[in-house]
């Protein structure tokens, strides 16, 4: 044991060794040196140990030094990687070229940033004669795959971690179609980022970058011509000029508050009261403890303040890089409500139907029409569009397979109204394939202020929404743990539950109906028993269907150490007792948590408010 420790202590100091010759960041490279001079094998390790892995997602670490980190030399490394990937799959990259948008995350302790990330990014593709079409401003991320596909560029990165902890950063890439990338294209930008490790020739020189012909700063006509895009999904135009209503907008210390604020004059609405304290880019996010709004009503504070104050009566919440959107209402009672991700989405898929029902009265042309949703998302667009007669798919979790999909449809012709997912991504504007907390809001915005004519609230609209269409209550949440193993054994034990190779019969009193386990490709409800969505051993993911009509999944996250939860009880139309709907949802869950995650045995942390 000691002889491998020992091998791997010099393995550790090899890598060490290598880091230093090649990094160029002297903050950095300090703290590596006193690691070394140290001999701290464990501080090494934390730094050395593993590489970043590379996925659909692409990057997502913290700033700091070492491979395992995101720094200035990783980036560098990364971005050699993928021109290398790209010049091998298209012959025009050079004519074509990519964008660069970056948000206002910076980490001091390492000197690393957001857009000294992109800069270092943009000038390896200058540097192989790439055009590069750096943003020169922070901008939103959906800014990134509409300008790859407005200006029909080869690829696009997004410098951002969009609403994860403060230290982190994240390295985010879009393909051509304007989507994120899918499989195998991550295997195979991961495997030319380990074969260009060494910084090529004036790779630390960004300050090429500034004087080169191959720079194009893309920031003026891409505002312009979004806002322009945008205004084609502005139907009352009229009435927004004259509403009354107020709102209160929050951009959580991210990169929101120009942008809508500029929508909303696009759609001739008045502009949202802004909350003051967080509406400038600040990295520290010095008000909230996450700045995630899916996190509820703790990073909405400061919006509810506002709100009385000015007597607005809706919060538009965008997350830092405002691609997500949450909202909020002032209830009779003098009580906001939050409106889950399934709620809004509800909202949203009924009025972007209904306005193009009120353009369309063509009633062949709904045989073309489209809406997308998640796996783990709320089924509420699946009634819509069976009453409705238009077209429901869902897809794989997350929206790089929702903007796949929704491009493959659009070049056959179809159209994609909408798709969304239930941690608040909205894909309104098929002009961005991926989730936009934008445009999101101010269609949001036009939707309750055409509800306020007719003196209905968002909440009443929705309720309207579940009475027409049959209730669908949800309810999700996740534990965290930390140890991969006991995830491993927890999915293993369901999957052998009474003997090998056996799923559970039942959840406590609730009969299961159903099995799809997309980890393994095997779907009880299919005659040949395999899954029609894609597999994907690397994570975890059961669904079960139960008697009463109940939905439940379970999965692992690509991204954090947890395990989530996302159920669903659906009720035909008509049945309108939502209390004892939600009632029945409890225990579901209750006896889900208790007999499928069992969290004392397994040690797991629940979510905390």
């Amino acid at each position: 044991m000691a002889a491998r420790s020992s091998a791997g202590d010099a393995a550790l100091g090899r890598a060490a060794a290598q880091w230093l010759l090649w990094d160029k960041n002297p903050k950095t490279s300090a703290i590596v040196k006193q690691l070394v001079a140290e001999g701290n094998a464990g501080e090494l390790q934390k730094y050395f140990g593993a590489r970043m892995e590379f996925g659909t997602a692409g990057l997502r670490a913290a700033m700091g030094a070492g491979i395992s980190h995101m720094n200035d030399l990783t980036i560098i490394q990364t971005t050699q990687g993928f021109c290398r990937y790209l010049e091998k799959n298209f012959s025009d990259l050079k004519e074509r070229g990519v964008v660069i948008g970056f948000d206002a995350r910076a980490h001091p302790p390492s000197g690393g940033s957001s857009k000294r990330f992109a800069r270092l990014a943009a000038n390896t593709f200058i540097n192989q004669g790439v055009p590069v079409y750096l943003f020169s401003d922070i901008t939103p991320t959906p800014f990134v795959p509409y300008t790859v596909t407005h200006l029909k560029l080869c690829a696009g990165i997004m410098v951002t971690a969009s609403h994860n902890p403060k230290q982190d950063n994240g390295y985010k890439v879009y393909w051509e179609n304007g989507a994120q990338i899918i499989s195998p294209h991550d295997k195979g930008i991961s495997e030319a980022i380990e074969e260009n490790q060494e910084p090529w020739p004036q790779a630390w020189d960004d300050k090429l970058v500034d004087s080169s012909q191959l720079l194009h700063d893309p920031y003026a006509t891409i505002s312009k011509d979004y806002f322009k895009d945008i205004q084609k999904h502005c139907f009352h135009r009229d009435i927004n000029k004259e509403t009354k209503l107020k709102f209160v907008h929050t951009s959580v210390h991210g990169v929101g508050h120009k942008f809508v604020q500029l929508a909303f004059k696009a759609f001739d609405l008045s502009p949202p009261f802004a909350v003051p304290e967080q509406k400038d880019p600040d990295p520290e996010f010095p008000t909230v403890k996450y700045p995630n709004p899916e996190e509820g009503k703790g990073v909405l504070t400061l919006s509810f303040a506002l709100a009385e104050k000015d007597g607005a009566k809706i919060i538009l919440a965008n997350d830092p890089d405002a691609d997500r959107l949450a909202v909020a209402e002032k209830q009779e009672s003098g009580e906001w409500k939050v409106f889950s991700g399934n709620e809004l989405g509800a909202l949203l898929g009924w009025w972007i139907f209904t306005c193009w029902k009120n353009q369309n009265q063509d009633t062949c042309a709904i045989k073309d029409i489209y809406m997308l949703s998640s796996t783990v998302s709320s089924k509420i667009l699946r009634a819509i569009a069976l009453k409705e007669g238009f077209h429901f798919e869902e897809t794989l979790t997350g929206f790089k397979w929702m903007g796949n999909r929704a491009k493959q449809l659009m070049d056959q012709g179809k159209a994609v109204l909408f798709a969304f997912e239930e941690a608040i991504g909205y894909m309104c504007c098929p002009a961005v394939l991926d989730k936009d907390g934008v445009s999101a809001a101010v269609i949001a915005a036009e939707m309750a202020s055409f509800l306020a004519t007719k003196n209905l609230s968002l909440t009443q609209q929705l309720k309207a929404v579940y009475d027409e269409y049959g209730f669908h209550i949800t309810k999700a949440s996740y534990f965290i743990c930390h140890d991969p193993k006991i995830i491993e054994q927890l999915f293993e034990n369901l999957r052998n539950y009474e003997g090998k190779n056996t799923y559970p019969k039942f959840c406590g009193r609730f009969k299961v109906s159903g099995i799809r386990d997309l980890t393994t490709g095997y779907d009880s409800s299919q005659p040949d028993q395999k899954a029609i969505l894609p597999t994907s051993k690397s994570s975890q993911m059961i669904t079960f269907t139960f008697a009463n009509g109940g939905v439940a999944t379970m999965r692992t996250s690509g991204t954090e150490p947890k395990i989530k939860y996302y159920s669903e009880l659906c009720a035909p139309p008509g049945n309108s007792d939502a209390e004892q709907l939600k009632k029945e949802l409890d225990e579901l869950v209750n006896a889900l948590e208790k007999h499928f995650f069992q969290p004392e045995k397994n040690n797991l942390q629940r979510k905390t408010e």
